[in-house]
């Protein structure tokens, strides 16, 4: 009866401490910055701590000693940015320009001491901002008709994107740029119409937004092939909800991003209502590569079956984050951790500017030495944690993906971490706290299609706006075998 007692306790204390971790996480990510970004002072107590630990095994090497720049950002090892300069900075020259000349009056134009006539000298200018408010315009499309005794002839208009419509391509454009890149809610546009004498309404929107997704259907398409082509893919995944009549309360569903590597600049996005493994397979089905994501557990599927043909890479900053929220339980074993990834970041800023070649050699040369340490040191300290507490497992994460998360080091063109397709998410999730959900599955497919053109054009420096409204007027007409020409990046190039 004790020894039940006791392992009864021993399971409500576990329980009890992993309650208190999730709530104090979830309390640090409500009230605090979520950045993992370490102080210089931290660095270099976690530096002393690692060359203690290291003086207790042998004697310190001169060499061992790899202590961070105090000038380079402590969690990721970039260069601190530069403070902007102070003063104004100038007005874009590319603003369109109205002079305003202000002049004295004729009487203040002769001086009442010498009784002389102002001569001019010169002339002061500053300039300022000012805002013209947006405005709807209607097009009249007048097709005149012609006759004989014989026939009739009518001149056709240019084709609309969505035939019958009242909506033109800007109008279009304009709603789908609000809602995706914008986050604001088709309610909130609707009154913003409303203000200017429009009535609107989001139901009609609502229709807008799926009729264009299905028209930009053979693009996405051309998109899915060009990112297939890409040698790495990134990917990760966020929750939304979805409303369901089925059910008193909004599930849950799921968007995917998926990014192109530098040669393939494009970003796609998935919807699926569940986190199953058979969205992504159904997604990646033909895709043969490098894929980079977390340890997320559908994954492994693709990874253990050679006949697919892909290849896991790790991300450190997933393994970073494990450490990181171990930190304030154990600060003398996850620090040198910290330290050691950090280091490993430095490198990665070094390298950045080089190419492929180069990026490997210098990875091979100087982070090597450090994923080596950093393993031991791991292994080492395996023992020492308990198993299911924060610091264990970050020690078990790190060593289970150990492969995946060192493949970075095998080929230049690999990354070190996926934040590329975390930042990709960053727009969902930014959207969700102001849109909240998705009507249905099918608004979430039409928001992920809408989403991928959005954010490769971001991604590529093109204003979304401009090329929705160009794309939807054009490519209703457009041939299906240079679809292609239509996507941003060879859009972008056709403009230049």
């Amino acid at each position: 009866m004790v020894l039940d007692l006791m392992a009864q306790l021993d399971r409500e204390f576990t329980e009890r401490n992993k309650i208190e971790a999730l709530l104090r996480e979830l309390l640090d990510a409500r009230r605090n910055r979520k950045s993992e970004q370490l102080s210089a002072d931290q660095l270099a107590l976690f530096a002393a701590a690692w060359q203690a630990r290291q003086a207790e095994a042998e004697p310190t090497r001169p060499n061992d000693s790899d202590d961070d720049d105090p000038n380079t950002n402590p969690g990721t090892g970039e260069s601190a940015p530069k403070k902007r300069t102070g003063g104004r900075q100038p007005l874009p020259r590319h603003l369109k320009r109205e002079r305003i000349v202000h002049d004295l009056a004729e009487k203040e134009k002769h001086c009442s001491a010498c009784q002389q006539d102002l001569r001019p000298i010169g002339e002061e200018s500053s300039e300022r901002y000012e805002y013209i408010p947006a405005q709807l315009t209607v097009i009249e499309d007048i097709c005149k008709k012609y006759a004989c005794a014989c026939t009739v002839k009518t001149a056709t208009k240019p084709p609309q994107p969505i035939e019958k419509s009242t909506a033109g391509a800007s109008l279009l454009a304009q709603v789908i740029v609000a809602k995706t890149a914008d986050h604001l809610p088709l309610h909130r546009q609707e009154k913003i119409f409303e203000r200017h004498g429009v009535d609107i309404s989001r139901k009609t929107m609502g229709g807008w937004l799926a009729q264009c997704a299905d028209l930009l259907k053979p693009l996405y398409g051309s998109m899915k092939e060009v990112l297939f082509q890409s040698k790495v893919i990134g990917t990760d995944d966020t929750s939304v909800k979805v409303l369901d009549v089925k059910l008193p309360f909004a599930r849950t569903g799921r968007i995917w991003p998926y990014y192109g590597d530098a040669d393939h600049p494009v970003i796609l996005y998935d919807y699926t209502a569940t986190r199953e493994r058979a969205g992504p397979e159904e997604f990646l089905k033909g895709y043969r590569g490098y894929l980079q994501a977390d340890a997320y557990s559908g994954y492994d599927a693709f990874f253990k079956d050679p006949a697919r043909g892909l290849i896991e890479v790790g991300c450190w900053a997933h393994a970073r984050r494990y450490f990181h929220k171990a930190l304030e339980s154990d600060q003398a074993r996850m620090g040198p951790a910290l330290l050691l990834i950090a280091q490993l970041y430095r490198v990665e800023k070094q390298a950045r500017s080089l190419g492929s070649g180069e990026r490997l050699r210098l990875r091979q040369l100087q982070s090597q030495p450090i994923l080596e340490k950093l393993r031991n040191y791991l292994l080492e300290i395996q023992g020492e944690v308990l198993p299911k507490s924060p610091e264990g497992r970050a020690v078990r994460y790190t060593l289970k993906n150990w492969t995946a998360l060192t493949r970075y080091g095998e080929d230049g063109d690999l990354q070190i971490d996926n934040n590329s397709a975390e930042r990709a998410i960053r727009g969902v999730a930014v959207g969700r706290n102001n849109w909240v959900f998705f009507g249905s599955d099918e608004g979430g497919k039409t928001a992920a299609v809408l989403r991928s053109f959005v954010a490769s054009c971001e991604r590529v420096g093109v204003d979304p706006f401009v090329w929705l409204k160009d794309t939807l007027s054009r490519i209703a007409d457009h041939p299906i075998t240079r679809i292609a020409k239509l996507l941003p990046h060879n859009w972008a190039s056709a403009q230049a």
